[in-house]
Protein backbone atom coordinates (compact mmCIF):
# COMPACT_ATOMS: atom_id res chain seq x y z
CA UNK A 1 0.00 0.00 0.00
CA UNK A 2 2.87 2.30 0.71
CA UNK A 3 4.28 1.91 -2.39
CA UNK A 4 1.43 2.27 -4.23
CA UNK A 5 0.86 5.90 -2.58
CA UNK A 6 4.17 6.77 -3.10
CA UNK A 7 3.94 6.13 -7.06
CA UNK A 8 0.78 8.24 -7.19
CA UNK A 9 2.85 10.75 -6.16
CA UNK A 10 5.77 10.42 -8.28
CA UNK A 11 3.35 9.51 -11.15
CA UNK A 12 1.25 13.21 -10.37
CA UNK A 13 4.55 15.14 -10.08
CA UNK A 14 5.51 14.01 -13.24
CA UNK A 15 2.34 15.07 -14.70
CA UNK A 16 2.75 18.48 -13.43
CA UNK A 17 6.07 19.01 -14.66
CA UNK A 18 5.10 17.78 -18.58
CA UNK A 19 2.06 20.17 -18.13
CA UNK A 20 4.58 22.72 -17.44
CA UNK A 21 7.12 21.76 -19.99
CA UNK A 22 3.79 21.52 -23.22
CA UNK A 23 2.74 25.07 -22.34
CA UNK A 24 6.21 26.12 -22.53
CA UNK A 25 6.47 24.56 -25.34
CA UNK A 26 3.35 25.45 -27.04
CA UNK A 27 4.02 28.81 -26.53
CA UNK A 28 7.47 28.62 -28.25
CA UNK A 29 6.30 26.84 -31.07
CA UNK A 30 3.34 29.33 -31.45
CA UNK A 31 6.20 32.50 -31.38
CA UNK A 32 8.76 30.51 -33.02
CA UNK A 33 5.86 29.75 -36.13
CA UNK A 34 4.85 33.20 -36.19
CA UNK A 35 8.11 34.05 -36.19
CA UNK A 36 8.58 31.59 -38.94
CA UNK A 37 5.51 32.60 -41.09
CA UNK A 38 7.16 35.97 -41.12
CA UNK A 39 10.62 35.05 -42.49
CA UNK A 40 8.96 32.72 -44.93
CA UNK A 41 6.56 35.54 -46.42
CA UNK A 42 9.97 37.80 -46.22
CA UNK A 43 11.86 35.16 -47.94
CA UNK A 44 9.12 34.85 -50.56
CA UNK A 45 9.51 38.12 -51.07
CA UNK A 46 12.59 38.17 -51.64
CA UNK A 47 12.33 35.37 -53.85
CA UNK A 48 9.45 37.04 -56.18
CA UNK A 49 12.17 39.93 -56.46
CA UNK A 50 14.86 37.42 -57.73
CA UNK A 51 12.80 36.17 -59.68
CA UNK A 52 11.49 39.37 -61.46
CA UNK A 53 15.12 40.31 -61.71
CA UNK A 54 15.99 37.15 -63.30
CA UNK A 55 12.86 36.88 -65.18
CA UNK A 56 13.92 40.93 -66.65
CA UNK A 57 17.76 39.67 -67.42
CA UNK A 58 15.88 36.82 -68.92
CA UNK A 59 14.09 38.67 -71.21
CA UNK A 60 16.54 40.90 -72.14
CA UNK A 61 18.72 37.91 -72.70
CA UNK A 62 16.18 36.29 -74.54
CA UNK A 63 15.72 39.41 -76.19
CA UNK A 64 19.31 39.21 -77.27
CA UNK A 65 19.37 35.74 -77.85
CA UNK A 66 16.06 36.26 -79.90
CA UNK A 67 17.90 39.04 -82.12
CA UNK A 68 20.78 36.74 -82.40
CA UNK A 69 18.63 33.69 -83.21
CA UNK A 70 16.76 36.25 -85.99
CA UNK A 71 19.98 37.13 -87.91
CA UNK A 72 20.92 33.31 -87.98
CA UNK A 73 17.69 32.46 -88.62
CA UNK A 74 17.80 35.30 -91.62
CA UNK A 75 21.18 33.52 -92.51
CA UNK A 76 19.85 29.69 -92.34
CA UNK A 77 16.86 31.24 -94.23
CA UNK A 78 19.45 32.11 -96.72
CA UNK A 79 20.92 29.26 -96.42
CA UNK A 80 17.50 27.23 -96.67
CA UNK A 81 16.58 28.97 -99.85
CA UNK A 82 19.59 27.80 -101.23
CA UNK A 83 19.44 24.59 -100.11
CA UNK A 84 15.75 24.03 -100.94
CA UNK A 85 16.71 25.35 -104.46
CA UNK A 86 19.80 22.71 -104.96
CA UNK A 87 16.97 20.09 -103.27
CA UNK A 88 14.50 20.85 -105.72
CA UNK A 89 17.59 20.19 -108.29
CA UNK A 90 18.11 17.87 -106.51
CA UNK A 91 14.19 16.55 -106.44
CA UNK A 92 14.34 17.40 -110.07
CA UNK A 93 17.23 15.17 -110.88
CA UNK A 94 15.79 12.59 -108.36
CA UNK A 95 12.86 12.30 -110.00
CA UNK A 96 14.37 11.98 -113.60
CA UNK A 97 16.58 9.45 -112.12
CA UNK A 98 13.61 7.73 -110.56
CA UNK A 99 12.02 7.97 -113.53
CA UNK A 100 14.99 6.24 -115.69
CA UNK A 101 15.25 3.64 -112.74
CA UNK A 102 11.80 2.90 -113.11
CA UNK A 103 12.44 2.82 -116.76
CA UNK A 104 15.13 0.35 -116.24
CA UNK A 105 13.42 -1.33 -113.63
CA UNK A 106 10.42 -1.88 -116.17
CA UNK A 107 13.05 -3.05 -118.98
CA UNK A 108 14.52 -4.97 -116.08
CA UNK A 109 11.20 -6.84 -115.36
CA UNK A 110 10.75 -7.74 -119.13
CA UNK A 111 14.08 -8.76 -119.89
CA UNK A 112 13.56 -11.11 -116.53
CA UNK A 113 10.27 -12.27 -117.65
CA UNK A 114 11.56 -12.88 -121.22
CA UNK A 115 14.60 -14.67 -119.46
CA UNK A 116 12.23 -16.56 -117.10
CA UNK A 117 10.38 -17.39 -120.35
CA UNK A 118 13.77 -18.60 -121.72
CA UNK A 119 14.93 -20.20 -118.73
CA UNK A 120 11.39 -22.32 -118.97
CA UNK A 121 12.11 -22.88 -123.05
CA UNK A 122 15.84 -24.07 -122.24
CA UNK A 123 14.29 -25.90 -118.91
CA UNK A 124 12.21 -27.99 -121.11
CA UNK A 125 14.61 -28.15 -124.33
CA UNK A 126 16.80 -29.64 -121.55
CA UNK A 127 14.48 -32.16 -120.40
CA UNK A 128 13.59 -33.01 -123.89
CA UNK A 129 17.70 -33.38 -124.99
CA UNK A 130 17.82 -35.15 -121.68
CA UNK A 131 14.85 -37.99 -123.00
CA UNK A 132 16.37 -37.83 -126.63
CA UNK A 133 19.57 -38.51 -124.97
CA UNK A 134 18.46 -41.62 -122.30
CA UNK A 135 16.21 -42.66 -126.44
CA UNK A 136 19.92 -42.41 -127.82
CA UNK A 137 21.49 -44.36 -124.70
CA UNK A 138 18.91 -47.31 -124.93
CA UNK A 139 19.59 -47.25 -128.74
CA UNK A 140 23.22 -46.70 -127.90
CA UNK A 141 23.02 -49.92 -125.90
CA UNK A 142 20.78 -52.33 -127.97
CA UNK A 143 23.14 -51.23 -130.84
CA UNK A 144 25.93 -52.07 -128.57
CA UNK A 145 24.12 -55.45 -127.75
CA UNK A 146 23.03 -56.16 -131.30
CA UNK A 147 26.84 -55.31 -132.84
CA UNK A 148 27.91 -57.97 -130.20
CA UNK A 149 25.44 -60.35 -130.91
CA UNK A 150 26.36 -59.64 -134.53
CA UNK A 151 29.88 -60.04 -133.75
CA UNK A 152 29.73 -63.40 -131.70
CA UNK A 153 27.13 -64.38 -134.35
CA UNK A 154 30.24 -63.26 -137.44
CA UNK A 155 33.01 -64.41 -134.74
CA UNK A 156 30.76 -68.24 -134.21
CA UNK A 157 30.94 -68.26 -138.39
CA UNK A 158 34.21 -67.27 -138.52
CA UNK A 159 35.03 -70.00 -136.46
CA UNK A 160 33.25 -72.28 -137.94
CA UNK A 161 34.54 -71.47 -141.47
CA UNK A 162 38.03 -71.49 -139.90
CA UNK A 163 37.18 -74.60 -139.12
CA UNK A 164 35.94 -76.30 -142.02
CA UNK A 165 38.90 -74.25 -144.25
CA UNK A 166 41.26 -76.01 -142.18
CA UNK A 167 39.17 -79.05 -142.65
CA UNK A 168 39.46 -78.42 -146.56
CA UNK A 169 43.19 -77.71 -146.31
CA UNK A 170 43.56 -80.50 -144.49
CA UNK A 171 41.20 -82.30 -147.38
CA UNK A 172 43.90 -80.51 -149.76
CA UNK A 173 46.52 -81.51 -148.01
CA UNK A 174 45.79 -85.36 -147.69
CA UNK A 175 44.81 -84.96 -151.85
CA UNK A 176 48.05 -83.80 -152.00
CA UNK A 177 49.61 -86.24 -150.00
CA UNK A 178 47.96 -89.02 -151.90
CA UNK A 179 48.54 -87.01 -154.99
CA UNK A 180 52.28 -86.83 -154.70
CA UNK A 181 52.48 -90.49 -153.59
CA UNK A 182 50.77 -91.56 -156.62
CA UNK A 183 53.53 -89.20 -158.80
CA UNK A 184 55.84 -90.39 -156.14
CA UNK A 185 54.64 -94.69 -156.92
CA UNK A 186 53.88 -93.32 -160.85
CA UNK A 187 57.42 -92.45 -160.92
CA UNK A 188 58.66 -95.36 -159.35
CA UNK A 189 56.75 -97.41 -161.63
CA UNK A 190 57.96 -95.26 -164.13
CA UNK A 191 61.68 -95.61 -162.88
CA UNK A 192 61.45 -99.33 -162.80
CA UNK A 193 59.79 -99.64 -165.56
CA UNK A 194 62.56 -97.47 -167.42
CA UNK A 195 64.90 -99.71 -165.71
CA UNK A 196 63.11 -102.58 -166.56
CA UNK A 197 63.29 -101.15 -170.58
CA UNK A 198 66.79 -100.44 -170.14
CA UNK A 199 67.41 -103.80 -168.72
CA UNK A 200 65.28 -105.39 -171.24
CA UNK A 201 67.64 -103.01 -173.70
CA UNK A 202 70.69 -103.83 -172.36
CA UNK A 203 69.56 -107.34 -172.39
CA UNK A 204 68.72 -107.14 -176.25
CA UNK A 205 71.55 -105.48 -176.72
CA UNK A 206 73.75 -107.72 -175.32
CA UNK A 207 71.32 -110.72 -176.77
CA UNK A 208 72.23 -108.73 -180.11
CA UNK A 209 75.98 -108.25 -179.44
CA UNK A 210 76.17 -111.84 -178.67
CA UNK A 211 74.16 -112.80 -181.73
CA UNK A 212 76.77 -110.80 -183.35
CA UNK A 213 79.72 -112.47 -181.75
CA UNK A 214 78.25 -115.58 -182.45
CA UNK A 215 78.07 -114.64 -186.20
CA UNK A 216 81.28 -113.12 -186.56
CA UNK A 217 82.54 -116.56 -184.24
CA UNK A 218 80.46 -117.83 -187.03
CA UNK A 219 82.15 -116.58 -189.81
CA UNK A 220 85.54 -116.20 -188.35
CA UNK A 221 85.07 -120.49 -187.85
CA UNK A 222 83.82 -120.23 -191.65
CA UNK A 223 86.91 -118.66 -192.84
CA UNK A 224 88.94 -120.77 -190.99
CA UNK A 225 87.06 -123.80 -192.56
CA UNK A 226 87.09 -122.29 -196.03
CA UNK A 227 91.03 -121.74 -195.29
CA UNK A 228 90.97 -125.34 -194.16
CA UNK A 229 88.79 -126.41 -197.74
CA UNK A 230 90.62 -123.95 -199.84
CA UNK A 231 88.93 -125.31 -202.88
CA UNK A 232 85.21 -124.60 -202.55
CA UNK A 233 82.48 -123.76 -204.92
CA UNK A 234 81.18 -120.75 -205.43
CA UNK A 235 77.77 -121.63 -204.75
CA UNK A 236 78.73 -122.97 -200.98
CA UNK A 237 79.84 -119.27 -200.49
CA UNK A 238 76.78 -117.68 -201.49
CA UNK A 239 74.83 -120.04 -199.71
CA UNK A 240 76.83 -119.64 -196.24
CA UNK A 241 76.75 -115.62 -196.62
CA UNK A 242 72.27 -116.05 -197.45
CA UNK A 243 72.88 -117.74 -194.18
CA UNK A 244 74.72 -115.46 -192.51
CA UNK A 245 72.08 -112.65 -193.56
Amino acid sequence: MPNKKKSKKINSKKKKGLAKIATLTTKSISSAFSNFKKNKELEKIRIIKLEKLEEKNQILKERKDLKLWEERLNKESNKLSAIEFELKNKERDLKIKDEKQKSELDRLIKKDEHLTQISKELIDKEKKLKLNEEQQNRKDIDLKVREDEQKNKELKDQRRKNRELKLLKEEEQKKRNLEFLRIKEWEEKFDRDKKEKERQENLREQRLRQKELDRIRSLENNEKQADQNIPTSLEDFNIDKTSEN
